[in-house]
């Protein structure tokens, strides 16, 4: 199926001593595909239990991993251009975004892909990512750390020293409470801004992602977001490095000029 690229649905158990799940079949394809991989959702594969340790890790584009239940550390390590789902059993008892759906390190030095997470992330949440783009509902502490790219989307509490060396990519997270920007946020590297300021064709990304966040895991504290948009926009605040948004300006600067790709860079 690899060879010729057919599309391949499973279904399995699995539990917390089956680690780096996902990474042999995500070599083969990088073999015999190269950094393309396959189109994607070739390779959809779901598992019910309790993952055990780097589920996922290297991963690249046409697989997509999906867990019912939880996973433990280093979920999506090296992540390369796969999809990471996970949300809780149907029938667990606990609100989703207030425990702990995956342990620390996820997506650390991730390049591509896409993440949708219903619950809380341990800490160093995205740690060096530098492309995949994920949802998560709450984080510890030292999340975003030395990220240089992707997009992170945090729609509950973050621990401390967010976006700590944080030089590239941007996090969106929503301020509740009112006590990010003050007690969590390490202010070093980057620049904040409310989302309800930037331009229309940013907050409909956002609120894109969300919208397939609930698609994909079900999540409940996303459905709430959604279903009172214009109340909970005013609370996401948007974390953007420095150097990385100066960057940003002076390719646009290039683009207006008639610029593009690497002449604009």
């Amino acid at each position: 199926a690899i060879e010729r690229g057919e599309k391949v649905t499973g279904e399995f158990p699995i539990i917390n001593t089956d680690r780096v799940v996902g990474t042999i079949v995500g070599s083969e394809i990088s073999r015999r595909h190269g950094g393309e991989g396959l189109p994607a959702d070739t390779i959809q594969l779901k598992f019910n239990g309790s993952a055990g340790q780097s589920l996922g890790a290297f991963c690249p584009r046409g697989m997509t991993l999906t867990v019912e239940g939880d996973t433990n550390d280093y979920v999506g390590k090296g992540l390369s251009g796969g999809t990471i789902v996970v949300y809780p059993s149907k029938v667990a008892p606990f609100v989703a975004y207030e425990n702990i759906i995956t342990g620390n390190t996820g997506f650390y030095g991730a390049t591509s892909g896409e993440a949708f997470l219903a619950g809380m992330a341990g800490e160093r949440f995205c740690v060096r990512n530098s492309g995949v783009k994920a949802v998560i509902e709450a984080v510890g502490d030292h999340g975003c750390e030395y990220m240089t790219g992707g997009e992170v989307i945090c729609i509950g509490s973050t621990g401390r020293n967010f976006g700590a060396g944080m030089s590239g990519g941007t996090a969106y997270v929503l301020d509740e409470i009112g006590d990010f920007v003050s007690k969590r946020l390490n202010p070093a590297m980057v620049s904040v801004y409310q989302l309800i300021e930037c331009d229309d064709e940013e907050i409909a990304a956002v609120r894109a992602r969300l919208e397939r966040h609930v698609e994909l895991t079900g999540s409940v504290r996303a459905t709430t977001i959604l279903g009172d948009w214009d109340t909970w926009l005013p609370r996401f605040i948007k974390v953007l490095p420095t150097d990385y948004e100066r960057v940003l300006n002076a390719v646009a600067r290039a683009e207006s000029k008639g610029l593009k790709g690497d002449e604009a860079i």
